[in-house]
């Protein structure tokens, strides 16, 4: 049975430091949301959407995307059950199902930031890293501007159609979607993102027109 995590003082933290590492293999990772300082549900990261961790002993910046989360029981013997009340209610009446409730996600790797040894900077490549962010990690929310630059090159497009377990269509879609609008509408971008698709999925153009189809410029 795997415990609630402990509770942050989000006065005390990086407000862009949202889960922690609790499983991990070398293409993926499992975390769990922290608790809220108030009766709420953590904050659960939306579909597509970027988010890193760190392999401590490297210092390597591992970069993710959120293909698949969920709010479930914290044990599989105390099951939810609908009760029929809004949240305002719960707060009131039932507190303590707030903390009967856990939120994880799965995020997949598609590539790391490296630092420099003459600490002049860092290089990012998009491939595996050589090892995933270790146990208990903390996963953050990637900030805009380490997207954009992530992103500047779309070899992550190729590593997104092959996870496993995921809606694939769908997810490489909603991650060009998000760092479109990151990087502003970059129309020239978007046409290099969408030639990139059409090169990888030469073979399947049934898949590159459903992925094209959820891309809205």
């Amino acid at each position: 049975m795997r415990l609630p995590l402990p509770q942050f003082n989000r006065s005390n933290r990086n407000p862009n430091h949202i889960a922690e590492v609790i499983e991990t293999t070398t293409t993926e990772f499992l975390a769990q949301c922290l608790e809220p300082d108030d009766l709420s549900f953590p904050s659960m990261p939306p579909f597509g959407s970027w988010v890193k961790s760190q392999d401590e002993e490297s210092g390597n910046q591992v970069y993710a995307v959120v293909y698949y989360a969920t709010t479930m029981p914290i044990d599989s013997v105390h099951r939810a059950r609908a009760l029929g009340m809004s949240l305002a209610d719960l707060r009131e009446e039932q507190p303590q199902i707030f903390a009967m409730l856990k939120t994880e996600f799965r995020a997949a790797i598609v590539g790391f930031e490296q630092p420099k040894q003459d600490s002049s900077g860092s290089m990012v490549y998009q491939y595996l890293p050589p090892r995933p962010p270790q146990i208990h990690q903390a996963v953050y929310r990637c900030e805009s501007d380490a997207i954009v630059r992530f992103t500047e090159e779309l070899d992550f497009l190729r590593t997104l159609l092959t996870v496993s377990g995921a809606p694939i269509e769908s997810l490489v879609a909603a991650a060009i979607r998000e760092v479109y609008q990151l990087r502003k509408a970059d129309r020239e971008w978007l046409i290099q993102a969408g030639r990139t698709l059409s090169i990888l999925l030469k073979d399947d153009y049934d898949r590159l027109r459903y992925i094209l189809s959820q891309i809205h410029p």
